[in-house]
């Protein structure tokens, strides 16, 4: 199984990060081209995107209170993820129970997306 971390912001447009979103939304598409032509190969592909994340990359974003409350505010869970609950996609996708996956993405963004 190969598992393509892309971002939420392969899925959504937002301002001042075009590059950072043209990237994300190609590991996006080549997820998706990759999983056609490795399927005959019984080699499945897939690919998750993050919401915010506790990270290095978000501490300053996290830091200023009033740019975090804006943030989560558009995150229906109300705060942002931890590493190791994108972790947790990924193994799904690692594992058996996926068997019938390929070609699709596992947004872990806290509804960031749904609204």
């Amino acid at each position: 199984s190969i598992i393509n971390i892309s971002s939420i912001y392969g899925l959504i447009g937002a301002s001042a990060t075009a590059a950072y979103q043209a990237s994300k939304g190609a590991v996006r598409l080549l997820t998706k081209s990759t999983a056609v032509d490795y399927a005959p190969f019984k080699i499945r592909v897939n690919s998750v995107h993050p919401g915010i994340i506790r990270t290095n990359m978000t501490k300053d974003l996290l830091g200023d209170a009033d740019v975090a409350k804006q943030v989560l505010s558009a995150t229906l869970i109300g705060r942002p993820a931890e590493p190791v609950e994108v972790s947790y996609a990924v193994l799904f996708l690692a594992s058996d129970e996926s068997s019938y996956m390929t070609g699709s993405e596992v947004v872990v963004d806290g509804g960031y997306t749904t609204v």
